[in-house]
């Protein structure tokens, strides 16, 4: 088994390239966390950072194929209006263009969708990850790596805190 590590970073994640728009930006002061090595992050990401050393700088692209995929055309479907009514009243304030819904499908399994559209009948909702056929370039630093403890690597995300969650 590789080594797991929990690396804190800054970084600046653009859409397509280094000029591309700004989607996240985290700063030295409130650095994320991640465990890397793990495999619960983009598979190029982690190859990316695993190894760097403290106060180390990156950057590089990864290629939309090899982050979220394509955009998916049969992960935007139309959706009967009447699955939104809450206590017999259809929930108006959840079907605004834009907003993203957690929503689960018929097996149970959680999904996150954006409203597209609102129609008489039906709901256009887009199923897509958000970042889905997207190029990512990651701008940031290593603030600090340390190994990962045996709980962490066992609940699969990093400890803090004084509670270790």
């Amino acid at each position: 088994m590789s080594e797991i590590k929990v690396v804190s970073l800054s970084y600046e994640l653009r859409k397509g390239g280094p000029e591309g728009e700004i989607v996240e930006s985290v700063e030295s002061d409130k650095p994320v966390q991640f465990l890397v090595g793990a495999g619960r992050l983009i598979p190029r990401f982690e190859d990316n950072v695993k190894g760097l050393a403290n106060d180390e700088a990156f950057e590089f692209t990864v290629k939309s194929d090899e982050a979220y995929g394509p955009v998916n055309e049969k992960a935007v479907v139309d959706l009967p209006k009447d699955i939104f009514m809450v206590d017999g009243q259809l929930a108006e304030d959840l079907l605004e263009v834009g907003k993203v819904l957690n929503m689960q499908d018929q097996e149970g399994n959680p999904h996150r969708g954006q409203v597209m559209e609102v129609g008489e009948e039906s709901v256009k909702m887009d199923f897509n990850h958000p970042l889905a056929g997207m190029d990512l370039h990651f701008k940031g630093k290593v603030l600090d790596s340390r190994e990962a403890t045996p709980e962490e690597i066992s609940h699969g995300h990093v400890h803090t805190g004084k509670d270790g969650h």
